[in-house]
């Protein structure tokens, strides 16, 4: 089998996406589901981007991939270890995809090929990025199914997806997009569709590879419980644009965009008993082809006033901590 591939230092720049744009084109007019967006990573740290449904979140990851359906498009650029992935060839993003970036769909029905059973698809992998002989990429596949807790793999690894239970499917993506020992791992809403369960087994095997590698993870959620878990930073994503970004005890502790604060109070706290009121954010996100002048947020925020009405810039209030707003940065409740 080959060696363990030599992962970066912890520290170094991994990824770094500057003035992101995906722009669709529609029969009603052009949508920008990412405008401008700016952001890095570097070797061994976990990145969750949240908000809620049609913030962007996912088209940023499959901006990355290259992976935008047919009407989409990307600018901006979006360098991995320094090289444009927005400018590489079909055939040069293919050789990064699976081997050096692998992603996790939020759905492992569909990203499964029902026709070809487990072991079949999980050796491909291998065979086509690793040149492994066929024995070699059994024993590894055997090795990674073993780790994320499917049991009797000699077995299951004959079988075909729909004989898997979906939280065992999940596993199964998990475990084929470790397969190659990727340096960054994109996994987007990797437990939005499974029961309580086994989101929590899906959550432990994301944090046990966090702990014992030196993967990067870029973690696609609205669930700020899986955020609280996992994250090292997060960046807070609002129609198509970051409105915060800080180390997760910031965001948690000392949010300082009122969309940043909505979120939290929206959600349960099971450690707040009576005393704890949930707030839902009013209104609703707005419509794409229309956005509202000035912060696309004023419309559903307390805190606006006459400044909102022009669109603020991103800065840095502390070191770390970047934010989009007209308020003066401090903290909020």
């Amino acid at each position: 089998m080959p060696k363990p591939r030599t992962m970066a230092k912890p520290g170094k720049i991994l990824l770094e996406v500057e003035q992101l744009e995906v722009l669709f084109k529609t029969r009603d007019g052009v949508v920008r589901a990412v405008n401008k967006l700016d952001f890095s990573m570097v070797s061994g740290e976990t990145l969750a981007i949240v908000g809620e449904s049609g913030s962007g979140k996912s088209q940023t990851a499959l901006a990355i991939m290259k992976l935008l359906a047919a009407n989409g498009k990307a600018r901006g650029s979006a360098k991995f270890y320094g090289r444009n992935l927005l400018e590489m060839t079909a055939t040069e993003i293919n050789e990064v995809r699976g081997e050096h970036i692998a992603m996790i769909f939020q759905d492992p029905t569909s990203s499964l090929n029902p026709y070809m059973t487990i072991e079949e698809q999980m050796l491909e992998i291998l065979v086509r990025h690793r040149q492994m002989s066929r024995k070699d990429a059994r024993l590894r596949a055997l090795e990674m199914l073993t780790q994320v807790d499917i049991p009797d793999p000699e077995r299951r690894i004959r079988q075909y997806p729909h004989e898997y239970s979906g939280g065992m499917q999940q596993r199964v993506l998990i475990a084929m997009g470790l397969l190659c020992q990727p340096e960054l791992l994109i996994a987007d809403e990797p437990t939005t569709a499974l029961d309580v369960t086994v989101q929590d087994q899906i959550k432990r095997l994301m944090r046990e590879l966090k702990e014992k590698s030196n993967t990067s993870i870029l973690l696609i959620t609205h669930d700020l419980g899986v955020v609280a878990g996992l994250a090292d930073k997060v960046l807070v994503m609002y129609a198509g644009q970051l409105v915060e970004c800080a180390p997760v005890d910031e965001i948690f502790y000392r949010p300082r965009h009122p969309y940043t604060a909505a979120l939290l109070k929206a959600v349960p706290r099971l450690d707040h008993v009576g005393d704890y009121d949930m707030h839902p954010i009013p209104g609703n996100p707005p419509n794409l082809l229309n956005l509202p002048t000035g912060c696309p947020f004023r419309t559903r925020c307390a805190e606006a006033f006459d400044a909102c009405h022009e669109m603020p810039v991103v800065r840095e209030v502390t070191p770390g901590h970047s934010l989009r707003c007209h308020l003066d940065g401090g903290a909020l409740k």
